[in-house]
């Protein structure tokens, strides 16, 4: 039996208690004037990212106004679309704005880092989901957040568990860190290849570019499991390296009025996104089905090698002039003439490939899920959220269900595996 199993039974063989949120925490009352933050202590929606996390790092730090004040230990809440699920938990006293809920915990009864991994949980995400309000951008629902039910055990109980999830989050952080520093090493050898001298000419995207043209809207709701293969300008951030041979979504073309088809060797620019460091973002297609391409994409048809355009275009000399000019706002844009005007050394076809060719491979280290690093911190992220909604999930005091779920964790010999190894 694992120290947790032992500690349930002594403390809580019963069941534990569940108590809506507002029963334990509350939003945080003050505020603070935005003169008396930095960049060092104010937090954006955009610092809940996980590859932000840590000192704020924003790159809008309001100058006047009044701000939120949080302090070290309470629960950040991302409070609109896409960082519903974003959750962070403060080390330090600092200021927000009302995307970001700062929820404090009252009494000494709940460790701060138990009900960070509570609310962590796909449950809540779920919950907060469901009672979002709004269309395009929805905002979770205060009063609703504050209704959800979480278990409270004993303080012993609740330690050993953050100590247990603690040692799964390290594990995958060491391994994300190896990661980061691989992609970091391939960015750096990518620019640096792609770095030509002056025996190689500058192209402007227009000047190679036999036809630029922007997609048809594809909505949500349109995207089916099966029909004509599409992209969504979302999926080009999400789901799409440099290159790509299959689309993930399709629709049918009732649904699309105007259809506006890309095929193979396209490069797919998308022209709305939330960074201006990411606007812009481009992926080459190199499949055989012709497919459709969604609202806010622009397709680029060219006679070039795809594959060498899609590292190209992923250069930082690229990035800087994709986002030449934009400035930060909830929502970035760009547009057609920006697109064409950006500049790229552009070498014979025959170089293009042997350096795609070097590229796809290296690259192919730092982001197949199949292999290397990436699948194991994919695996390691799932064992992680199977064990930390495993652990998290109590029978209620009081219930039918208390002993049987107590006589469930006594016998689930491979959480208890698991949880020892962790030790």
């Amino acid at each position: 039996m694992s120290r947790l199993e032992e500690l349930i039974a002594e403390l809580c063989p019963d069941g534990v208690s569940h108590v809506e949120l507002n029963d334990i925490a509350e939003y945080a009352k003050d505020r603070i004037d935005a003169s008396e933050v930095n960049a060092d202590t104010y937090v954006g929606v955009d610092n809940l990212l996980p590859e932000k996390r840590g000192k704020t790092v924003s790159s809008y730090v309001p100058s006047e106004g009044r701000l939120i004040l949080f302090h070290s230990g309470d629960i950040l809440i991302g409070n609109i679309r896409p960082y519903l699920k974003k959750i962070w938990l403060a080390d330090s006293d600092g200021g927000t704005n009302g995307d970001v809920l700062p929820v404090h915990i009252k009494g000494s009864n709940v460790d701060p880092k138990f009900l960070y991994y509570c609310l962590s949980s796909d449950q809540f995400f779920l919950y907060d989901m469901q009672h979002a309000k709004g269309a395009k951008m929805p905002r979770g629902d205060k009063a609703a957040v504050m209704e959800y039910r979480v278990p409270v055990p004993p303080l012993e109980v609740q330690r050993e568990i953050v100590r247990v999830l603690d040692n799964f989050t390290f594990l995958s952080a060491e391994l994300s860190a190896e990661l980061s520093a691989r992609r970091k090493q391939y960015d750096y050898y990518r620019d640096s290849l792609l770095s030509f001298g002056e025996n190689i000419p500058m192209v402007k995207l227009k000047d190679i570019a036999t036809e630029m043209y922007r997609g048809a809207g594809i909505k949500r709701d349109e995207v089916t499991e099966e029909g004509i293969p599409c992209v969504r300008y979302g999926e080009i951030y999400t789901t799409y390296n440099t290159w790509f041979d299959k689309c993930v979504s399709h629709t049918k073309l009732e649904y699309v009025p105007s259809p506006k088809y890309f095929e193979h060797g396209d490069i797919l620019f998308v022209i709305t996104g939330e960074s201006v460091e990411d606007i812009a973002k481009s992926v080459a297609y190199i499949g055989h089905e012709r497919c459709l391409a969604g609202g806010d994409i622009v397709v680029m048809k060219h006679n070039q090698n795809p594959r060498y355009l899609a590292h190209v275009l992923s250069t930082k000399a690229a990035r800087v002039q994709k986002s030449k000019g934009k400035v930060k706002s909830k929502v970035v844009h760009s547009n057609v003439p920006s697109i064409e005007n950006i500049e790229i050394p552009l070498p014979s076809l025959d170089v293009q490939k042997r350096y795609a060719d070097v590229l796809d491979n290296f690259e192919s280290i730092c982001n197949d899920l199949k292999i290397g690093l990436p699948a194991e911190i994919e695996a390691r992220e799932k064992q992680y959220e199977y064990y930390r909604d495993l652990l998290l999930t109590f029978a209620e005091s009081g219930s039918t269900l208390a002993t049987d779920r107590q006589t469930d964790r006594q016998t689930d010999r491979q959480t208890d595996r698991q949880t020892d190894r962790l030790k």
